[in-house]
């Protein structure tokens, strides 16, 4: 089955962004909708650090937490979305979801993190917009 699917095809024009890093936060791989989302040609990106896309506040406990990952090979995000702020390369804050998978080595060390990210600034700032107009009605209750 494999041989009918390509799988460079398929990342290159899937909708989310999908970023893959080493072992220590390089960016590997930078598909079109990477791009897209954050702003950075694939030249821009691959080779730079998963910072390039962590706003300031964030990046110690963002590599903290991608340290830790690689280290013990295990994550609690590979079946769940994650929300999380994020920078596109003009500057502007952007929300995103994402999930990530562990890559092994035949060895089964962990030797690289992808993630699958999607972005979700217009639907947070509905949620947010919504949530504001319930806080304004219920206070005028």
């Amino acid at each position: 089955m494999s041989d009918i699917i390509d799988f460079k095809a398929l990342v290159s024009h899937i909708g989310e962004a999908v970023i893959i890093s080493d072992r220590d936060e390089n960016i590997l791989f930078w598909n079109p909708s990477a791009e897209r989302i954050f702003g950075y040609t694939p030249e821009e990106a691959l080779g730079k650090t998963l910072s390039i896309i962590t706003p300031e506040r964030f990046r110690e406990r963002h590599s903290k937490g991608y340290f830790h990952t690689i280290q013990t090979g295990v994550t609690k995000y590979g079946n769940t979305l994650l929300r999380v702020p994020a920078m596109h390369k003009n500057g502007r804050s952007i929300s995103i979801a994402f999930s990530v998978s562990m890559l092994f080595d035949d060895k089964k060390q962990p030797i690289a993190i992808a993630a699958i990210v999607r972005d979700e600034t217009e639907r947070f700032q509905e949620e947010r917009n919504l949530k504001s107009k319930l806080a304004a009605y219920e206070k005028n209750e």
